[in-house]
């Protein structure tokens, strides 16, 4: 393997890239446009809806003689529409659920619960003799839809449990947790698109290596280079480290400009570095795919077409689309899905690097991308050079 060959490669590749403007528009301008569009319009939204949520449950009040109030909690949530209940011994076991995305919200029904309501119905009208209690509730700040929505219901399964109907009242012995606590208010829509758009501006790599290198085929560039000693893994090598500089660049413009329009992830430099590191483990996957659609396209135009088979389902799968009860089965066969979960848990959850599940997502996009990769490079050195 000749290094100096390779990197006279990637000088070439750089240069072109520079020199086309359609190439330099869709791999940098195009993300920083991207990027600063959706985030100067959605970065004072925060609207939307759903009724499907996970909710973690830890009861603490098991130890008294009024244990069917904590029961009674219990049945009223597990009956709401659209609510499943995971049941936790430990404060730490829920927080880690929630931290991880596994959870949408975690309730934690206190010591004295049973207490405070057997208060309220032996003076309903004298404040002064309850014994107050708080119901902790703790909301995933990724999730715009449950800050919003979960809290009303945990309401409502408390004015259940306490007069056994969805009744209204202003003064209860138990109260419910501030949700802020986990600082969910603050997140506009753009908070909760932006990791899904780190991943989105990178998607379009698909279709910019297909491109290049069927015109680089019908140009005869490729078999001229069979004349010379350069070798075929030599090529593929080069045009792996063309591409993943500009993956670099790419990352780097898109981080930049959301920091201008005011961005500011819920994580360290640490957190930061390894999303830098996941989004060009993705980018390995993009190279993969395009050298897959350059090998089955006879024309650049073609090319482009067949590009966006690998670009719709993970733009649409795997960003920040919303996405159905069957969607979300179907996108855990989508590479960017997992990006785009690592980096909702590092910045709106404000996960620590070390959190399993970022690390699990990693591990799955760099086996992907390495196993796409050779996939492409194997089949455009046997059919794509021709």
């Amino acid at each position: 393997m000749s290094i100096r060959r390779i990197s006279a490669l990637v000088r070439k590749n750089v240069k072109m890239f520079t020199r086309q403007p359609a190439v330099l528009f869709m791999l940098l301008l195009f993300p920083l446009i991207v990027t600063a569009t959706f985030g100067l319009a959605f970065g004072s939204m925060g609207e939307g809806g759903t009724t499907d949520f996970d909710i973690g449950l830890l009861n603490l009040d098991t130890a008294t003689t009024d244990v069917q109030w904590a029961e009674s909690f219990e049945d009223n949530l597990t009956e709401l529409k659209g609510i499943t209940v995971h049941y936790f011994d430990t404060n730490e076991t829920g927080h880690s659920q929630l931290i991880q995305g596994n959870l949408d919200a975690f309730v934690v029904i206190p010591q004295g619960f049973g207490d405070s309501c057997n208060s309220y119905w032996e003076a309903p009208f004298n404040g002064s003799s309850w014994t107050n209690t708080t119901v902790e509730l703790y909301v995933d700040s990724g999730s715009m839809i449950a800050s919003s929505a979960v809290p009303p219901l945990i309401q409502q399964v408390m004015l259940k449990t306490l007069f056994g109907i969805e009744a209204t009242t202003l003064d209860l012995p138990v109260n419910i947790g501030n949700p802020s606590m986990v600082e969910v208010s603050a997140f506009s829509q753009w908070d909760f698109m932006a990791p899904g758009i780190f991943v989105f501006a990178s998607i379009f790599m698909i279709m910019i290596v297909a491109q290049s290198l069927t015109e680089e085929r019908d140009g005869g560039l490729l078999k001229r280079m069979g004349t010379t000693p350069l070798k075929s893994h030599e090529f593929m090598l080069s045009e792996v480290i063309s591409y993943m500089i500009i993956a670099v660049i790419q990352v780097a413009l898109v981080f930049v400009t959301s920091y201008l329009i005011g961005y500011r992830p819920a994580t360290d430099a640490g957190g930061l570095a390894f999303a830098f590191v996941i989004l060009l483990a993705f980018s390995l996957v993009n190279v993969g795919f395009g050298l897959i659609a350059a090998t089955v396209s006879k024309s650049a135009e073609i090319a482009t077409g067949m590009s966006f088979i690998f670009i719709m389902p993970q733009m649409f799968l795997g960003t920040f689309m919303p996405l159905g009860e069957a969607a979300e089965i179907i996108a855990q066969f989508v590479p960017s899905n997992y990006v785009t979960e690592s980096l909702t848990t590092l910045f709106l959850r404000g996960a620590p690097v070390a959190t399993f599940s970022i690390w699990m997502n990693f591990g799955v996009v760099s086996l992907i991308g390495i196993a796409v990769l050779l996939v492409g490079i194997i089949l455009f050195r046997k059919y794509g050079t021709r």
